[in-house]
């Protein structure tokens, strides 16, 4: 499917972040048809590993593994392998793992037999800022490295990044309309920030261009999920309508 043939529904991914996983169960059931999408995380699958992900998919929504694989390039390729048996939606890797290690991502995700997910690699994450690069012995700015990051991810043969929507105008003019933007750091403008410094409401990430959205508290903590998920995917589908 050609991402800007996507419905608002299938935009949003919920992150389910939490070690409770007749909770995360819980919700996936309740999401579907509503959202198009889950993202399990390192914090429900180092709690319950392949078999907790494979309740929540059993409710039938996509899955969006998010592991950040990052290693050399045999021991990303035999976790892509591996992980395959789930049959996720969309996988990812960091792209600071280099050229080779996301080309044999890429090739592990194509096994013959299988059916293949989304790879896509993480740029730079969005609880940093360019004083966080600094620190790390990264170039600032953000935005520089994070384009940079994403040509490679795309000369490497991935499917698409994960990026703020703040670079995605940039990465989509490097890396084209087929390649995946993948937007974490939404916070709807009646949502708390939280801990994540670069972030933009759902209707300002459709605007710069992301493909997908991932959603975690301010819809798994509100008082209605399934609402807050409505209310989403409502401004995703009539961003000059979304109320503060």
């Amino acid at each position: 499917m050609k991402p800007n043939a996507l419905s608002p529904a299938e935009r949003l991914f919920v992150a389910l972040d939490t070690a409770d996983a007749d909770a995360a169960v819980a919700l996936a059931g309740k999401l579907k048809g509503v959202a198009g999408g889950v993202k399990l995380g390192k914090e429900f699958f180092t709690a319950h590993g392949p078999a907790g992900v494979a309740r929540v998919a059993a409710k039938g929504l996509p899955v969006f593994l998010d592991l950040k694989f990052h290693d050399i390039p045999n021991t990303v390729a035999g976790a892509i392998k591996a992980a395959l048996a789930l049959k996720p939606f969309m996988l990812n890797v960091h792209a600071s793992g280099g050229a080779a290690m996301m080309r044999a991502a890429a090739q592990a995700a194509s096994e013959p037999g299988a059916v293949r997910p989304l790879v896509v690699a993480v740029t730079v994450l969005t609880s940093l800022d360019d004083d966080d690069l600094r620190a790390v012995g990264m170039r600032p700015p953000v935005a520089e490295q994070a384009v940079r990051l994403a040509r490679l991810a795309h000369a490497s043969g991935l499917d698409g990044v994960v990026c703020s929507a703040k670079e995605s105008m940039a990465i989509r003019g490097a890396c084209g309309r087929g390649f995946r933007l993948v937007v974490p750091g939404i916070r709807p403008a009646w949502a708390e920030a939280g801990d994540q410094k670069r972030i933009v409401t759902p209707s300002e990430a459709i605007a710069l261009g992301a493909d997908y959205l991932v959603v975690g508290r301010p819809i798994t903590g509100a008082r209605d999920p399934v609402a807050a998920a409505k209310r989403v995917v409502a401004e995703i589908a009539n961003p000059d309508n979304a109320d503060p």
